[in-house]
């Protein structure tokens, strides 16, 4: 490895590879670059006089220095970012020359004549002779007042946040706990700060915390993952977690950041919810159990066709809430619905394909009629009549401007010619009221219908 002035010659600022630059270079060749430049630059000499020195950097500093003089980094004062007064001969410029080689990663604060301070990211740089020997240095001054306000405003969002927000390590320590963490688990931001994140985690879960931390590694984002934590008093709540990966400046991940939200009271709601449509649908069941056994003995003097059809409908509309009793109540798949309809029939000769799509509870209802209705007739008159015919039922998705639809296609084929009924009974009024946009064709190859199905 090449050294100059005891520094390896790759972290000597460069002209071109191989070519040094000097304090000489900057002030001749680059110097045209340098002013027009909106960076903060400056150059000093071996003892720290300002030798010179940019507009930019006139106008971070608030003044305009005289050539030749020690200045503190250009400003009148240089504290520590936590307020502390720092010594020139500390300052990042002074142990660059002091060194022999470049500085990173020191934030400063500096002060104006006006008292007015800015937060600074310096880049101090050692300038060295033809032979090597050190001349002085060139510094960029990187004015971070910008990013101090955007932080200032993250922390307080963070602190005024209802959501527990909890830094930790990719160990699992917890690095930061914002007021909404001590409000939700109970623990103050002292007692839990450096310890370990699985004291939120109940024993029966203690596999979570493992697996998210492998997905951090992986660079995952993990939304609204639902689980249970437990409090500093033992109590466990239900939480939203929402977890991010954190990355130092190179954009290596060095923890996670976790968004917690308890939703406790929408469980209980969802659970008191579950409650009431539970009773509410074991009652529409004991209604439609009760209609069906008065439909029998009210219905003995009519012919037993018109009774049977009758009570499969009924039969036909209890299934359909079946489904929705043992499902989410307020929908239901379009494939359950299609079975459900059709289960009374030898779906062997029923050929179904189309989308996973949720209904909602009514209109899984009326469909469930209306495929029972179409199924009836082509069992009376169509493709289901005789030994071979089959029936295909396909659909698809409908993107309107009112909304989603699905679009449904009946065909039947291998039946008898089709041909329009000559009055319109019940299944036709049915059909006709309860889809959109219904269009029925009759042919020698059969009944075929389309129709949309809001979702």
């Amino acid at each position: 490895m090449e050294v100059v002035g005891g520094v390896p010659k790759n972290d000597v600022l460069q002209l071109a590879p191989g070519t040094l630059v000097t304090e000489a270079d900057i002030h001749s060749r680059h110097r045209p670059i340098l002013d027009a430049l909106n960076a903060a630059i400056y150059i000093t000499d071996t003892s720290g006089r300002i030798t010179y020195f940019n507009e930019a950097a006139v106008q971070l500093w608030g003044h305009r220095p005289e050539h030749n003089t020690t200045g503190l980094d250009g400003f009148w004062q240089l504290f520590w970012p936590d307020g502390s007064p720092l010594p020139f001969v500390e300052s990042p410029m002074a142990l660059a020359l002091k060194q022999g080689q470049p500085v990173r990663g020191i934030e400063f604060i500096g002060e104006r004549p006006d008292g007015t301070r800015v937060p600074v990211l310096p880049f101090p740089t050692p300038l060295f002779s033809g032979e090597g020997t050190i001349v002085g240095a060139v510094n960029m001054l990187v004015d971070l007042s910008d990013r101090r306000q955007m932080e200032q405003r993250l922390i307080s969002i963070v602190e005024s946040s209802d959501d527990a927000i909890i830094s930790k390590d990719l160990d699992g320590i917890i690095r930061s706990w914002n007021k909404g963490a001590e409000r939700i688990f109970g623990y103050t931001s002292e007692e839990v700060i450096g310890k370990s994140i699985t004291i939120l985690i109940p024993e029966d879960r203690d596999n979570e915390e493992p697996e998210i931390i492998e997905r951090i590694k992986r660079g995952e984002r993990i939304d609204h993952y639902e689980t249970v934590r437990r409090r500093s008093d033992g109590s466990l709540l239900d939480i939203s977690l929402t977890i991010s990966p954190m990355t130092d400046v190179r954009g290596r991940i060095i923890g996670a950041s976790k968004i917690a939200r308890d939703i406790s009271d929408r469980k209980r709601a969802e659970e008191q919810q579950t409650l009431l449509l539970r009773e509410a649908m074991h009652r529409v069941k004991n209604t439609l159990a009760t209609v069906q056994a008065l439909a029998t003995q009210s219905l003995r003097n009519v012919p037993e066709k018109d009774r049977e059809v009758f009570l499969a409908r009924l039969q036909t509309l209890a299934a359909a809430h079946d489904l929705l009793n043992n499902g989410d109540w307020d929908r239901a798949p379009l494939h359950a619905v299609v079975d459900r309809a059709l289960s009374a029939f030898d779906t062997t000769r029923f050929r179904v394909s189309g989308p996973e799509v949720w209904l909602t509870a009514s209109n899984s209802l009326t469909l469930t009629l209306a495929l029972h209705e179409m199924a009836t007739n082509a069992a009376k008159y169509g493709a289901l009549s005789n030994g071979t015919g089959t029936i295909s039922l396909d659909w698809k998705m409908l993107e309107l401007d009112d909304g989603s639809r699905v679009n449904m296609f009946w065909c039947e084929t291998g039946g008898p010619p089709a041909s329009p009924p000559s009055s319109k009974g019940f299944g036709s009024r049915l059909i006709e009221y309860t889809l959109k946009e219904v269009e029925a064709e009759y042919g020698p190859e059969g009944f075929r219908c389309s129709w949309q199905t809001d979702l």
